[in-house]
């Protein structure tokens, strides 16, 4: 894809971006694929895939209690459980607010670990990433920020949400539509929006704006963004995602180019039906 050698102009030391479609098969990429770069919060989507799998083998309930007093693991997949962003400091009761939440991810994976007495890293790495082949995949430390990987690795992950394998696909479907829905907040980054749309560890676009995906982007469309320069985006009504993953921490450059290839990504993939 012509779209993707839009990177090289980017204002970075590394990138390297690809799209994939629901079977697997890669449409386009550029750069370094196999060059491991840090997630920051697209590590999220990692571990929230990983505790919906729990939720399937029996090992938790989506509405037991987990986090702070009156939080559910669904509060917290959903960034409702009232936990401050990078502390474990409950800011509002749960449910009335989406506050977008570090600490609440931690607060997930520590939960996770006691019900399967497996320590988070290890069970997200036999539940996800082994299955799926993900070899340059890793978490070493945080649930919400510290995980590291590749674009080639990511890819497999990205197919794997348009088809899922090991989940349902209900359950995808469930986590990849409006959890407690008409909610606001702040989109780390972008500001104070209303409604602030979240799913089960997914942003969801909706009609967000701005936003850091692209203008063309279907409301359908979700994923994750990190402040490490790193993004995913999976949009069901284009039939494809796209990965990409600098070494260059968000900021301006990010909020410029990322919805300029978005788009060019979006508009090349209409154009090859």
């Amino acid at each position: 894809m012509q779209s993707l050698g839009m990177i090289e102009n980017w204002p970075v030391p590394t990138a390297a971006a690809a799209v994939v479609r629901a079977d697997g098969s890669v449409v386009g990429s550029y750069g370094p694929l196999e060059h491991r770069f840090p997630l920051a919060s697209v590590t999220k989507p990692l571990a929230a895939y990983a505790a919906l799998l729990a939720v399937e083998e029996g090992a938790v309930e989506l509405d037991e209690p987990a986090g702070p007093e009156g939080s559910t693991v669904r509060h917290l997949l959903a960034h409702t459980s009232g936990l401050a962003f990078d502390e474990a400091r409950q800011v509002a009761a749960p449910g009335t607010r989406r506050i977008y939440s570090n600490a609440g991810f931690e607060a997930l994976g520590d939960h996770l670990a006691k019900a399967t007495d497996i320590p988070f890293p290890q069970y997200l790495h036999e539940a996800v990433l082994a299955p799926l082949g993900m070899a340059a995949t890793e978490l070493a430390g945080s649930p919400a920020k510290d995980g590291v990987s590749t674009v080639a690795d990511l890819l497999r992950f990205a197919a794997e949400l348009q088809a899922p394998r090991l989940l349902a696909p209900q359950t995808l479907a469930a986590a990849t539509q409006v959890v407690f829905p008409g909610l606001t907040g702040v989109l780390p980054g972008y500001g104070h929006q209303k409604p602030n749309d979240w799913g089960l560890g997914f942003e969801i676009r909706d009609g967000k704006a701005p936003h850091w995906t692209g203008a063309a982007s279907s409301p359908r469309t979700f994923g994750h963004f990190g402040q490490s320069g790193t993004f995913l985006w999976v949009d069901p009504v284009a039939g494809a995602a796209c990965v990409a993953l600098t070494d260059r921490a968000f900021g301006p450059w990010a909020v410029q180019a990322w919805p300029v290839l978005t788009d060019a990504v979006l508009a090349e993939l209409a154009g090859n039906g």
